[in-house]
């Protein structure tokens, strides 16, 4: 019985490398090169067809990002990155989500890697041992964090439709982490449309989160991730969200966890949400869904915060919220917050904590005061709100963060 064939496309950019791996591929019985491919368009549309196998090409070819890696996997293409010196390509590599290197001093053991090739375009090759050939990526094609320091924490703020006050719980939290002495980073990842500059009265029209994405999708956002960030004080700094709502779909799957990853290397990361977490109908056809950024950062989030109002129709929300975030995240308690607690309403903190606790677990129920007085005068004056002064509000959020950093041994 004969051996199974690869078929390979190969793409031409007139590397010196290329001719040798050609006449390696064409000498082995168990690869056949069906096309020279002339760019990364060529690459796809053939690949497209479904003939192909494997796509050999170098690893800084233009045109290669996390999104055509991804659309080669899939159809069912696996890659194969010819770099000069892996240890300076890897890193790119493993954020691009390429995760096959080969040396090109190892260039004429091209054919026998793609016969080692696994089935799954996400895994390097195994047994049996090639010299040269490491793999491009760390995990899910992210990279390994520095063993030096543990990486900061990342906390997600979200919370059900109505307007409960996401946005400015989330920048209240990074504000006082900010305060307490530790490295901060806010990111507007609202998929209907973030409103953190608009809060912070920034006008910069580019916005930060398009701008990490195509950084992510170009494997340059280890390099470059400090241009996507504006500086709040010393120890704040954001990311600011889409300009309009519908530009949700420049954001693609995998983009916040690259870039959660790489900004929790430098300290706490505090991600303000959209609304909802409902699957889409496109995601079962393999298309990007809207909700998919809020479901995204809820996965990769270490803790969750989530607010809901106080009013009847605020909490009969919060409730239903904590059946489907457990539905999402099984593993994963929040800790629940009801915004704007108030006498009128008639009913006291431990009734409210107790009906909360029969729709599933917690680390906790925490009130902050109907406080607009404070809110206002940080809008106004584009401000956070541990910057407008002292507030019954303010003290609650203090309170809040207290009761988190009892239960992490990375906040203060």
């Amino acid at each position: 019985m004969s051996s199974p064939v690869t078929i390979v496309l190969l793409v031409s950019t007139g590397a010196a490398w290329e001719t040798r791996a050609l006449a390696a591929l064409q000498a082995s019985p168990a690869s056949v090169v069906l096309k020279r491919c002339v760019d990364v368009a060529d690459l796809l549309a053939t690949a497209s067809t479904g003939q192909a196998h494997v796509a050999v090409l170098a690893a800084d070819l233009a045109g290669l990002d996390h999104a055509v890696v991804d659309d080669l996997g899939r159809y069912g293409v696996r890659v194969v990155g010819i770099a000069t010196d892996t240890e300076l390509t890897r890193p790119r590599a493993a954020r691009i989500g390429l995760v096959t290197l080969l040396e090109v001093a190892r260039i004429d053991d091209v054919a026998a890697l793609v016969a080692a090739l696994p089935a799954d375009p996400t895994e390097p090759p195994g047994p049996p041992e090639l010299p040269g050939v490491v793999p491009g990526g760390a995990g899910e094609g992210r990279p390994a964090a520095p063993e030096a320091g543990a990486p900061g924490r990342v906390i997600a703020v979200w919370g059900p439709g109505g307007a409960p006050g996401r946005t400015t719980l989330a920048g209240a939290v990074a504000a006082d982490l900010a305060r307490r002495g530790l490295s901060t980073l806010l990111v507007d990842a609202d998929p209907y449309g973030g409103a953190v500059a608009q809060q912070l009265g920034i006008l910069d029209e580019v916005s930060g989160l398009l701008a990490a994405a195509r950084l992510v999708a170009a494997g340059t956002v280890e390099q470059r991730f400090a241009t996507v960030q504006r500086r709040l004080s010393d120890r704040l700094r954001v990311i600011t969200g889409l300009p309009r709502p519908d530009r949700w779909s420049e954001v693609r799957p995998g983009t916040l966890t690259a870039l959660v990853e790489r900004a929790r290397l430098d300290g706490q990361v505090v991600l303000d949400t959209g609304f909802s977490i409902e699957p889409d109908p496109a995601a079962d056809l393999g298309r990007p869904a809207r909700n998919d950024l809020t479901r995204e950062a809820l996965e990769v989030a270490d803790e969750v915060v989530l607010v809901g109002a106080a009013d009847p129709v605020g909490l009969a929300r919060l409730a239903r919220a904590v059946t489907d975030l457990r539905d999402l995240v099984p593993d994963l308690s929040p800790r629940i917050v009801v915004n704007r607690m108030r006498p009128s309403l008639g009913w006291r903190e431990a009734d409210v904590t107790a009906m909360l606790a029969g729709f599933g677990p917690s680390r906790g129920v925490h009130f902050l005061p109907d406080d607009q007085p404070a809110v206002d005068r940080a809008l106004v004056a584009g401000r956070l709100l541990v910057e407008s002064g002292e507030s019954p509000l303010t003290r609650a959020v203090g309170r809040l963060i207290d009761a988190m950093a009892g239960g992490s041994p990375r906040l203060p």
